[in-house]
């Protein structure tokens, strides 16, 4: 399906989505109780919890063409492997409609060999990266080592950034602000995206990143999250909803109310995704 713009047909890219296997969803409890990032963030039993299915029938509700579709911060290293199979999957079934980015503990002995077996198999990128989460410091060696692999194989990394201040809820922390913006300096060849606005990092000593609108309406005030995407370049801006924390309808709807042209519209959802993808193209809904 097409998208409509603003009265135009453009292919929409949503660049910050989360999907789980049905086995994650049903056998919530179990999860939680052994990884405290995913009992922190999806133990209450009214979190939402979506599958491949559902955002397909989201995106297909929404006028979305192309779905990002996000790994999970998990600490044990079988847990990661079955999570990248099912995006990896998801992905090739989806008739391009859905992009893999899969998900690492760079801090494993065994994160080198998961990254170039999920390559091998399609991934376009790592996230939604969390650090702090797993317990690993993304300015020392660990995330030379993560820098050094996405350079390797032409990755995009997507990390969780914390906005300073604002109000506590689940799942706030992974990435501090000051720790992004060291790494984005320190690593400027590579394309990393930063979620949620990056933590408001352009209006924070920017530094040269992409941001995605993750989520927005839950952190920013609407007066804060005018100014927070005015200030992002107009070509490093990327829409994400975070569904399906968020819809992807009600997402489209705020940024398109948010922005002031069509052009930053047009930016954001399609063309700053295909400069940092490749162009993008999908085929007829499945």
């Amino acid at each position: 399906m097409r998208a409509i713009i603003r009265g135009e047909e453009r292919v929409i890219i949503d660049f910050h989505t989360h999907i789980f296997g049905p086995n994650v969803r049903d056998r919530r409890d179990d999860y939680a109780r052994r990884d405290p990032t995913f009992a922190e963030m999806y133990a209450d039993p009214t979190a939402k919890i979506a599958t491949a299915d559902d955002l397909l029938a989201s995106m297909d509700g929404a006028g979305v063409d192309v779905s990002v579709a996000l790994g999970f911060a998990w600490s044990d290293d079988d847990d990661i492997a079955r999570h990248n199979d099912y995006l990896l999957e998801s992905a090739a079934t989806g008739n391009g409609r859905i992009i893999p980015f899969t998900t690492v503990n760079i801090a494993s002995a065994a994160a080198e060999a998961e990254i170039a077996r999920c390559v091998a198999a399609g991934t376009r990128g790592l996230g939604e990266l969390r650090p702090d989460s797993q317990g690993w410091d993304l300015n020392a060696s660990d995330g030379d080592r993560l820098a050094a692999v996405a350079r390797r194989h032409g990755l995009v990394l997507l990390l969780h950034v914390t906005e300073e201040g604002g109000h506590e809820y689940a799942g706030k922390r992974g990435c501090s602000l000051a720790a992004f913006r060291d790494f984005t300096r320190r690593h400027a060849d590579l394309a990393i995206v930063g979620a949620h606005l990056g933590g408001d990092i352009y209006r924070n000593n920017p530094a040269p990143v992409h941001v995605d609108t993750a989520a927005q309406p839950f952190l920013y005030r609407e007066e804060e999250a005018v100014a927070a995407l005015a200030a992002v370049p107009p070509d490093r801006l990327l829409f994400g909803s975070d569904y399906p924390l968020i819809s992807q309808e009600r997402a489209l709807d705020e940024l398109r109310a948010a922005l002031t042209s069509d052009e930053r519209v047009a930016s954001a959802v399609r063309g700053n995704a295909e400069a940092l993808l490749g162009r993008v193209s999908a085929g007829p809904p499945s």
